[in-house]
């Protein structure tokens, strides 16, 4: 019983819980930003390169294997089916583009909680003087001195 009780501590913490919370959330954006990438970024940008899916862009590394009708290896999901041994960079250029919109966005989240952060510090508390000019010779003596070292006079 000590177990569940010390795990239920555990998992009920803010910071175990703020951390699944950012998991989720972070799992949700992904496929959002993956949505904005497949379905809008790209179809544009194929659409501007003259009609080119890059979905569909890949490197066929056996060029003599066929779909079982005799017919060549057209597209990914052709070649994917027939089992041929393909490099899918168009997949990648997409994931790539996903990984550097997610990363600017994290990169502009940290920025703005770092600025936050620097407003919610005091600033800092200038040190009391440990040392005044006597009045006659200008030398710097203790606060605390009734005489200065310097020129014997009364301060």
């Amino acid at each position: 019983m000590s177990m569940i009780k010390e795990f239920r501590e555990f998992a009920m913490r803010g910071n175990v819980v703020d951390m699944a919370v950012g998991v989720i959330i972070g799992g949700a954006f992904g496929k959002i930003v993956t949505s904005v990438v497949n379905d809008l970024i790209m179809p544009p940008i194929g659409k501007a390169m003259g009609g080119v899916n890059f979905q569909d862009l890949f490197i066929n590394l056996d060029p003599g294997k066929t779909l079982p009708t005799g017919e060549a290896v057209t597209s990914l999901a052709q070649a994917k089916e027939a089992g041929v041994a393909v490099i899918a960079y168009g997949q990648f250029i997409n994931v790539v583009l996903d990984f550097l919109i997610i990363a600017f966005c994290i990169f502009m989240l940290i920025r703005v909680m770092n600025k936050l952060a620097k407003k919610d510090e005091p600033a800092p508390v200038p040190a009391a003087p440990t040392t005044k000019d006597c009045p006659r010779c200008l030398s710097s003596i203790p606060i605390k001195a009734t005489r200065c070292a310097h020129c014997t006079s009364d301060v």
